[in-house]
């Protein structure tokens, strides 16, 4: 979908560049091309050609010419053929010659930054295979560039601090997130498949989100779903059924327009019974107290090390066995990341999910999980679905 530049994200990337002295990114992951051209390729072979001063470049397959003249914040598109009779190597070669052209024209060569170390990055928008470089990718800018370095730690830093525009649009990502919720929980029946029961969720995101409020030109959920005993970290939906008088927890990432959640929640058709009150009281002290630590200044660690301590004071030493707050944006999980073997300051601006769960032995527990906007004076829930979700029996 058509947005305005976002500009005060692009001078803090090149503020960031002026600091390192990089005349030019050349970007082929799919949330860092959206995150510096608005531009979510369909394929994954495209690149962008980002310069410290001057008019960025896009580099594009020819089929989406329409897609990147109505999204795209640079007029500079270049194009090139899936399919070309005269070269028959693979698509991203085609990209790969033009970006080396265009920085050699450019003047662009002294230091380029490329994606040397992703960890992780998003799909493109056609389907959830990344599409990644080979070591020949590599190897070419090291031919024409007097120096390569690594983008990653600078994009990094740039995307912790969200824009007002980002956080228009993941605001936009979790009003999906709380609709679909609430239209899976008042259909959801007890001996539903759970596969069913996710299926339904994503459905409802795709058919209602795509157009939604006239801002929204794709939308896409991704669920695990369990049920009871089912509960656990991390398994696929199955076929088990819907339990009666026990939480059903829906793992859900919603993406819109490449910008995602990443969410738990969980609804109980029924009452729930006494031992699953006493964990999710338990587990909504935990919350609320990591909640509350949240805000502009605290430490990561410390934010790990409060929750651990606090389900182990519960009874339950150990746990989570995952990670329990990072930051959200054009990934569904991406840096800033909490644990006690790194470091790091929240900072406002900032958008983390946080994540406390406990999980009994064999099979049940509970997850919350919601996506918090850091705040001047603390934070903001992004997510309208309460987190006691006893409060919609």
């Amino acid at each position: 979908m058509a947005w305005p530049v976002d500009q005060a994200k692009l001078d803090r990337v090149r503020v960031l560049m002026k600091d390192q002295d990089v005349d030019a990114l050349v970007v082929r992951a799919p949330d860092n091309m959206l995150y510096l051209t608005n531009y979510w390729c369909m394929k994954g072979y495209d690149a962008a050609i980002f310069p410290r001063e001057g008019e960025p470049t896009l580099i594009a397959l020819e089929p989406q010419l329409a897609d990147t003249q109505r999204n795209s914040w640079t007029k500079d598109i270049r194009l090139f053929k899936s399919y070309d009779e005269h070269d028959p190597r693979p698509p991203q070669f085609r990209a790969l010659d033009m970006a080396l052209e265009i920085l050699k024209q450019r003047g662009l060569t002294d230091n380029v930054a490329i994606e040397l170390n992703m960890g992780t990055q998003s799909a493109d928008r056609m389907v959830g295979e990344p599409t990644t470089p080979t070591q020949f990718y590599f190897d070419a800018f090291r031919k024409v560039a007097g120096k390569v370095t690594d983008t990653t730690p600078l994009l990094n830093e740039a995307r912790a601090i969200k824009t007002s525009q980002e956080i228009e649009r993941m605001r936009l990502a979790n009003e999906l997130a709380a609709l679909a919720m609430d239209y899976t929980r008042e259909h959801m029946r007890p001996g539903m498949k759970e596969s069913e029961v996710g299926g339904m969720y994503e459905g409802f995101v795709h058919g209602l989100g795509v157009g939604y409020k006239g801002k929204v030109e794709m939308a896409r959920a991704f669920t695990l779903v369990w049920s009871g005993k089912g509960i656990a970290t991390f398994t696929a939906t199955g076929d088990r059924p819907i339990q009666k008088n026990e939480p059903t927890l829906f793992e859900i990432w919603v993406c819109v327009d490449g910008y995602w959640t990443d969410l738990t929640k969980n609804a109980c058709p029924g009452e729930l019974t006494l031992e699953y009150h006493k964990l999710l009281d338990l587990l909504l002290k935990v919350f609320h107290e990591a909640v509350n630590h949240a805000r502009d200044g605290a430490s990561f660690p410390d934010l790990d090390r409060l929750i651990r301590a606090r389900i182990t004071e519960g009874g339950y030493p150990g746990q989570p066995s995952h990670a329990i707050c990072h930051g959200v944006g054009a990934r569904a999980h991406e840096f800033p990341y909490a644990h006690q073997a790194g470091g790091g300051t929240i900072r406002k601006n900032m958008v983390l999910a946080i994540e406390p769960g406990i999980y009994w032995p064999g099979g049940g527990g509970l997850r919350l999980e919601d996506n918090f906007l850091i705040t001047e004076t603390g934070n903001e829930k992004l997510c309208s679905y309460p987190d006691d979700f006893r409060l919609k029996q």
